[in-house]
């Protein structure tokens, strides 16, 4: 059973920058896509995929939303997934969870693994 472990959400000023943190523990599967979605405050059903990348080939996808100010990446050894992102805006604040799923795609209504979420606010 893949585990997810996020960390790294707080509060930032508009413009400002945070870097998320997943750590990921019992692969089993051959591929992976992970990746993070955020939903915003009070709105549980609702959310994007912020980003994505394949454990082959290290594919990187982008709502984009975030495109040109977030990145996503992985350390290998350290089984850990990052995102980077700057330039943050107030409609960034959310929750964002660590998402995975066997395979090659995120997708927002079908990950198999959640981690718990980290709140990223960004307000002046």
């Amino acid at each position: 059973q893949l585990q997810l472990v996020e960390s790294g959400g707080g509060l930032v000023q508009p413009g400002g920058s945070l870097r998320l943190s997943c750590a990921a523990s019992g692969f089993t599967a051959d591929a992976y896509a992970i990746g993070w979605i955020r939903r915003a405050p009070g709105k549980e059903r609702d959310g994007e995929v912020a980003s994505c990348i394949t454990t082959i080939g290290g594919i990187t996808t982008y709502a984009d939303s975030v495109k040109g100010r977030f990145a996503i990446s992985r350390d290998h050894a350290k089984n850990v997934v990052y995102l980077e992102m700057s330039s943050l805006k107030p409609e960034d604040s959310g929750l964002y969870y660590c998402v995975a799923r066997a395979g090659y795609v995120c997708s927002l209504y079908a990950m198999d693994y959640w981690g718990k979420g980290t709140l990223v606010t960004v307000s002046s």
